[in-house]
């Protein structure tokens, strides 16, 4: 791409792309290559100017080669994009409210007055409408109120007043829509589908290759945990899958050779081998918007207490104006009370406070299945930690192999990484990245891997079973033992580390030593969350009671169990929950699936394994902590914003009725007033909960 540098700054450059139209696709591919970066802390296009604004941690030269190396519409970048299109539904309502409002202005200053009375009564006919159908239904709901205030206007001659009424009314729907449907694209964008490299057999052999290069027609492999990256047709194998992202259902469905499987479920249990339908990359997570639409579930009682409320208090509004008439037999007085409701403000401003809320948890790395998780999470008082990769580093490092039973150390870390690459969990991936840094190359020199969940490993190398896992798995499941005259080498091993066993044919083989480090702001973030209203604060671990505690008591939880299996931990959360508790329970592997499942709120590790983010209720991206005081800190603000909300909604209407009915405000004046309030309420409901000086400084 030829670009000119318009200006730049310590570790930001603003650039202008050369010679190319910069459509809101362009645009889109841009944006999403330069922000899969690791170059780039954040990029933004602006596709109107052609600009191109970017925030990078690396070199100035590297992002420069960057963007020279970057070419507009190849295929491979566009995988990069998810299907929902935030920049084109942006521009397509800004558009609408231009032309409404353009459009209003242009009738007020231009139009003759007859054809304006015409044009209003001409747009009338769609709000009366509206009202007189709930009326069939036998239903008293807002749009009564609307076809009546516009229709009375009307007959009296009052074509301003019915004109400024139909247009709020507009501007209100057009408002809430943009800002529903904005926030459920970001919402799905954030749910799409987060895998870069699948496993292809070719040639009889497994090899890792990225999503981009499957093509039609190749065999892809999926194990448990791993989330299926395209839709297929099984070739061989069995297993349960997880379709709840696209159907509801949270039973696994049984999936054998034929069966058709769907992008974006998860294989709970067993594997199996599929041949891809499309090539990676061009079916997308496209279902995910549908579902959020469509489930009611996701509303918050909040919500739904708003609407009920609404569509009740519609009569007290039609008995008002009744009342006033009788007492006044003033028609412009109850015509005042008829021009308000409360109906329009509930409606649009608690939806879009919970809408709003879940857009801001975005811009902290945090996504949110829907808004009752939020009004839960404002009541929590309950937090179950996991410990590796949550209160600990995603990234743990080997430090040590320990080899026994005549091995050495390369041929114990060479067969460790083997077996582990197959399975998403940061354990495993230290292992595979150490293999790596030390020049071991692993082929694939076993049969078919076996996963136990919350355990190990388990398969078969040159005819003898290899095991590799906790010390209960490997020592207590599988009754190994420590070879003859080793067992003080055995004792000799650090507590201070995690511990990853390996055994072949019932005998020690070899320990993996991991230095897991705790994230340096943990014992800080419990503080605050304490500070927000959680009480309770609890880590489970697998690991031994010796480390547990030493992690415990670094970070400063309140309670901790160590060696926990994922019964144990879901038990613990029922237990809380029975005894009148709001859980949160926070995790990032298979094994925490069960207890993130029973909690009240289950929040993911966004780099975890597939199954824990498809089961959970909130994911967040963890490059710090700091994201879950944030997430509390919304949900509270989000409450005490709903419940404003309610009160200057019945006192502010209360009151434009009364006056309304001393004659004190007149028909036009109480319809201008009640609809800019509903406006008002509506867009201070879309403005950000945590000030910028108050919210936690986490990276864009």
């Amino acid at each position: 791409m030829k670009c000119t540098i318009l200006h730049e700054s310590r570790g930001r450059l603003r650039v202008h792309a050369e010679a190319v139209r910069m459509t809101l696709h362009r645009a889109d591919v841009l944006e999403a290559y330069l922000n899969h970066s690791s170059l780039v802390e954040h990029a933004t296009v602006y596709e109107r100017t052609g600009d191109v604004v970017i925030t990078y941690t690396g070199k100035r030269t590297e992002v420069i080669a960057l963007l020279a190396h970057y070419k507009f519409d190849v295929a491979e970048n566009d995988a990069l994009v998810t299907s929902a299109d935030s920049r084109k539904l942006n521009r397509e309502y800004q558009d609408k409210m231009f032309n409404l409002v353009a459009g209003r202005a242009l009738r007020k200053l231009f139009l003759p007055a007859p054809i304006a009375a015409a044009y209003t009564v001409f747009r009338s006919i769609s709000f009366v409408w509206k009202g007189v159908r709930c009326l069939l239904h036998r239903k008293l709901e807002v749009e009564v109120l609307d076809a009546l205030s516009i229709g009375v206007s009307i007959l009296r001659g009052d074509f301003n007043t019915a004109g400024s009424v139909m247009f709020l009314l507009n501007l209100s729907s057009l408002l809430e829509e943009w800002t529903r449907k904005k926030s459920l694209d970001d919402l799905a964008r954030s749910m799409a589908l987060n895998v870069d490299k699948v496993w292809v057999r070719s040639q009889g052999t497994e090899v890792l290759v990225p999503l981009t290069k499957v093509r039609t027609g190749d065999q892809v492999v999926v194990r448990a945990g791993n989330m299926i990256p395209l839709d297929g047709t099984v070739l061989e194998g069995e297993a349960m899958v997880n379709q709840a992202a696209l159907t509801g259902e949270s039973m696994p469905v049984r999936k054998v050779e034929g069966s058709t499987i769907y992008a974006g479920t998860v294989v709970e249990e067993g594997e199996c081998v599929f041949t891809a339908k499309a090539e990676g990359g061009s079916n997308r997570y496209d279902k995910i918007v549908a579902m959020i639409e469509e489930s009611e579930k996701l509303k918050s009682s909040t919500e739904n207490r708003a609407l009920v409320l609404a569509d009740k208090l519609v009569p007290w509004c039609l008995g008002a104006t009744a009342v006033t008439y009788v007492l006044t037999r003033n028609v412009t007085r109850a015509i005042s009370c008829l021009m308000v409701d409360f109906s329009c403000a509930l409606k649009l401003s608690m939806p879009l406070a919970v809408l709003s809320a879940m857009r801001e948890c975005g811009t902290y790395h945090i996504t949110v299945k829907g808004g009752k998780y939020l009004e839960a999470l404002s009541k929590a008082d309950t937090i179950v930690f996991d410990k590796t990769g949550t209160l600990t580093r995603a990234t743990p490092q080997v430090v040590d192999v320990v080899p026994f039973s005549g091995c050495d150390e390369r041929e114990v870390l060479q067969l460790a990484a083997c077996l582990e690459e197959h399975f998403p969990h940061s354990m495993a991936n230290a292992v595979v990245r150490a293999a790596k840094e030390r020049g071991i190359s692993h082929e694939e020199m076993h049969s078919e891997v076996e996963y136990i969940v919350a355990h190990g490993i388990a398969s078969r190398v040159g005819g003898e079973r290899v095991v590799i896992g906790s010390h209960h798995f490997v020592f207590e499941d599988e009754k190994c033992i420590v070879p003859a005259g080793e067992q003080e080498k055995f004792d000799a091993l650090k507590p201070e580390y995690s511990h990853l066993y390996m055994a072949a044919s019932g005998q020690l083989v070899g320990v993996i030593c991991i230095a897991d480090p705790l994230r340096p702001e943990a014992a800080s973030v419990l503080n605050s969350l304490r500070a927000l209203g959680i009480r309770n604060t609890v880590m489970m671990t697998g690991d031994s009671e010796r480390t547990a505690a030493a992690i415990a008591k670094q970070v400063g939880v309140d309670h901790f169990f160590a060696e926990v299996l994922p019964e144990d931990k879901a038990s613990f959360v029922q237990q809380a929950k029975a005894e009148g508790h709001t859980v949160v329970m926070i995790g990032d592997g298979i094994n925490d699936s069960p207890a993130l499942s029973a909690a009240d709120i289950g929040i993911a590790i966004n780099s975890g394994a597939a199954i824990a983010r498809e089961i959970a209720d909130v994911t967040i991206k963890a490059d710090s902590l700091e994201e879950l005081v944030a997430l509390k800190a919304i949900a509270n603000a989000m409450q005490k914003r709903v419940h404003a909300n309610y009160r200057f909604v019945l006192t502010f209407n209360s009151a434009l009725i009364v006056l309304g009915a001393m004659g004190i405000l007149q028909p036009a004046a109480s319809a201008m007033l009640h609809n800019l309030s509903t406006l008002g309420i509506s867009m201070k409901s879309m403005t950000n909960l945590l000030p910028e000086n108050k919210a936690p400084q986490l990276k864009a």
